[in-house]
């Protein structure tokens, strides 16, 4: 074929007529575009140019998509009409049109300033928090749904998927709590015991001793632990099971995914974790106990009758009190983040590190509010 069979140009004065003419095939790309190349010198100074399409005989996507980089380059170069479309060409038109990726305009997008890029990343990062707040809302809510739901049918209850999360979540996480609960009740009374011995108050090492430690170091600590341990466990189970999409196979068997997998793992959290957090209280005043006979000769019969006798039971309830909203913040976290996962394993990775930065940021500041109000309350 020769190049007019598929592009033929008429010029008069400003206005360029360019008709296509032919069959457009894959086949037939570079002599298309040979034919496009040569005539591109005539167009040059139009104020208008106009694209009749009455002789095409057909053209297939691949050539459809050739004609949109002509019909680009050419509206650069002119105000640019089209006439004459055939039925045919404008519905594979409209279907190349819509899944062909727009022309790249990097090059084209002005320059923002240092400071116009970071609010930007501000705005962004704002952005995406607001979504993940709505979303963590949305979670918790429904998981609300089915706790309620739970109460008032007991019978759906998971006891033995619970117990096996007791288990995995308290049981094998004592040893690492009993080492770290002693090491922070060595470090804190030794650290106490330097500046006590200075000013001949040796025995009030066993109020700092039994109110730091039950009262705030053995909850913030036992939390922290068990939300790098736990909860991103939590995180990279559902998110495997999102990967080889069980939870997508649960769904098609009529399985509520919260009452399965969400709720058996909230349960078992809010039950360990108080048992851990009193287990931590001993172990830690047991080290404050080590270190005040070995410093500051104080026997264990006078630490516990001090202990006794000036700690208020209240230090310890709070202590307490405060893990059963640690343990669903980590919980909730920890799953929510589990079905963010997608795509890869590499999600897995980025959730579940997202999720122990997120579990210990709002245990710490959760402790924070706690010891506010605590303190205006006079407890």
């Amino acid at each position: 074929m020769s190049k007019e069979e598929y592009i033929g140009i008429n010029r008069k004065g400003d206005l360029v007529t360019i008709s296509l003419m032919g069959r457009w095939c894959v086949e037939s790309l570079d002599s298309i575009e040979r034919s496009y190349r040569s005539l591109l010198p005539q167009v040059a100074g139009a104020k208008k140019i106009v694209l009749d399409l009455d002789e095409i005989d057909s053209i297939d996507t691949g050539a459809m998509i050739f004609f949109l980089s002509i019909r680009e380059d050419l509206k650069k170069r002119a105000p640019l009409e089209a006439i004459n479309i055939p039925k045919e060409f404008c519905r594979i038109f409209r279907l190349v049109k819509r899944f062909a990726a727009p022309p790249s305009t990097t090059a084209a997008a002005p320059s923002l300033s240092p400071l116009l890029k970071l609010f930007e990343h501000i705005g962004k990062e704002a952005a995406a928090m607001y979504r993940d707040f709505t979303l963590f809302l949305n979670f918790t809510g429904r998981s609300a749904v089915v706790f309620f739901h739970t109460l008032l049918h007991p019978s759906t209850f998971r006891t033995k998927e619970t117990a096996s999360n007791i288990y995995k979540a308290g049981v094998t996480a004592i040893p690492i709590i009993a080492l770290s609960a002693f090491l922070v009740g060595i470090v804190i009374a030794f650290q106490s015991a330097v500046q006590l011995q200075k000013y001949g108050a040796n025995i009030f090492i066993v109020d700092m001793i039994g109110i730091s430690i039950p009262r705030e170091l053995a909850p913030l600590i036992t939390a922290i632990i068990v939300a790098g341990r736990s909860g991103s466990a939590y995180t990279a189970q559902i998110g495997v099971m999102k990967i080889t999409e069980e939870i997508d196979a649960m769904k098609t068997m009529g399985f509520e995914i919260f009452r399965f997998v969400v709720l058996p793992r909230m349960a078992a959290m809010m039950i360990a974790l108080p048992l851990l957090i009193f287990f931590a209280d001993i172990v830690g005043i047991y080290g404050g106990l080590l270190v005040a006979k070995l410093q500051l000769d104080i026997t264990p019969a006078q630490f516990l009758d001090r202990l006794q006798s000036e700690v208020d039971v209240k230090h310890y309830l709070v202590g307490l009190f405060k893990a059963p909203f640690f343990a669903l913040i980590i919980a909730a976290i920890g799953c929510f983040r589990g079905f963010q996962v997608s795509g890869n394993t590499e999600s897995i990775g980025r959730y579940t590190t997202i999720s122990v930065v997120n579990s210990i940021f709002m245990v710490i500041a959760m402790d924070a509010l706690f010891s506010v109000i605590f303190t205006e309350l006079d407890i």
